[in-house]
């Protein structure tokens, strides 16, 4: 794996004679629209026969010796991925990178969101099957008496994740025409007998409609009802039984139980009764906010270390954005694009890409006429600095939202570097 920073004057020619691959190789792998303009500060994914390589934290009884035959390395590829390193030196909790045949092995879960474009839908499985092993579908709600109901056909989707050995899960929200809705949460929540028929038509949706299990969303719960919600997740993984339940919530770096926002989810005893935990480390710059990174690493880190005070790293997984923001300076107009439409729009521009080296994510700004407008998104440094994340502290893997926006640096760099977990319950 190579990662190439496209400098002044370069060109797609010159990147490829200095790593001896053909240019259709760099345009497909990165998704570019074009052979015949990049622009400086493009983070180029380069498709060579390198080694992948392992982010690891030093802890104590480690010997360089010890290294290299548990990664099947040897000393003179680890000095070359750590230039300064002095191998007779290490210390605890230093992070050092080893090239090695043995690959991360991560748990993915994507989400996806029915649409009309059922065959474009179904094609994404197809292209992605093996870098992914369970699949969210988005397609749930429930009334205000607690009943769950399907919003939109989603039986195609199903049957292809069965046939391509992914593990579809129901999604269910609290979500609604005018987007996530506390009160329909808290009414629900607060009610023993809205959350036994909660639970008990959520139940049926999912094995009616063929699901391996279930995918709770609820976001802006009232922090009154954090009890209650504890409540309906343990009522929900007895009555799913062996079927899998996985929980999103809001990432937080510190227990703020009366937040309105990460308030009512209580990571220890969420951690205690699911199967799986994803925190939305996403949005971070959120949609009407100030120009700021999606996911800044500082922010990333310290979201896992407080939540790994309070759970498994087995039963932890972070959220990675397929996406970027494009925000008109002067009022926070938010514009969504995928991770690809944001590198290609800056390339359309002419605009130079920069990289904040403490957020660890890529950036550029435009002009249009006398309006400023700044994009945060992710590019293929960013998704390696995560999956080294999940290297470091042993989480079991990581989320997708959503895999229907286009990143293929993403998915190129999964594929030859990360073995992803394949459950085979369809064989």
């Amino acid at each position: 794996m190579s990662v190439h920073v496209v400098g002044s004057g370069e060109n797609l020619w010159s990147i490829s004679k200095l790593y001896g691959v053909s240019i259709k190789s760099i345009v497909d792998v990165n998704g570019l629209s074009s052979a015949a303009v990049v622009v400086p500060g493009l983070s180029l994914y380069i498709p060579d026969n390198t080694l992948p390589i392992r982010a690891y934290r030093i802890k104590a009884g480690d010997t360089p010796w010890k290294l290299t035959q548990e990664f099947n390395s040897s000393l003179s590829l680890i000095r070359t991925a750590n230039p300064g390193l002095d191998l007779n030196h290490l210390r605890i909790d230093q992070v050092i990178y080893i090239p090695s045949t043995k690959k991360l092995i991560i748990t993915t879960l994507g989400f996806l969101v029915p649409s009309a474009k059922t065959a474009t839908l179904l094609s994404i499985i197809d292209s992605l099957s093996r870098q992914i092993t369970y699949l969210a579908v988005v397609a749930y709600s429930f009334t205000n008496e607690g009943f769950a109901f399907n919003e939109v056909d989603d039986s195609a989707i199903v049957a292809k994740c069965k046939q391509k050995n992914i593990i579809p899960l129901l999604m269910i929200r609290n979500y609604t025409a005018m987007g996530f809705n506390a009160e329909l949460a808290g009414k629900v929540l607060e009610s023993p007998i809205y959350r036994k028929n909660l639970v008990t038509s959520i139940v049926k949706l999912t094995t009616d409609r063929g699901f391996r299990g279930v995918s709770v969303d609820f976001e802006f719960i009232p922090p009154a009802r954090r009890h209650d919600f504890n409540l309906f997740l343990i009522e929900l993984k007895r009555s799913l039984g062996n079927l899998l339940l996985h929980v999103n919530v809001h990432a937080k770096a510190a227990d703020l139980p009366t937040n309105r926002i990460v308030g009512a989810y209580d990571y220890a005893a969420i951690g205690k009764t699911v199967d799986l935990m994803a925190v939305m480390t996403i949005d971070y710059g959120y949609p009407g906010g100030p120009p700021d990174p999606i996911a800044p690493y500082w922010w990333v880190v310290q979201v896992i270390k407080y939540a790994l005070t309070k759970l498994n790293p087995q039963k932890l997984l972070i959220a990675m954005p397929l996406y970027g923001y494009d925000k008109d300076v002067m009022t926070n107009t938010t514009q969504a694009l995928s991770a690809l439409a944001a590198q290609n729009q800056a390339i359309s521009k002419r605009a130079t890409i920069q990289f904040d080296n403490t957020a660890k994510s890529p950036w550029y700004r435009y002009w249009s006429g006398t309006k400023e407008n700044i994009v945060w998104f992710e590019d293929i440094r960013s998704y390696i600095e995560k999956y080294n994340l999940i290297d470091i502290y042993k989480l079991v893997g990581t989320t997708y939202w959503q895999i229907s926006l286009p990143a293929p640096q993403n998915w190129a760099y999964l594929s030859k570097n990360i073995t992803v977990v394949k459950n085979r319950f369809y064989v």
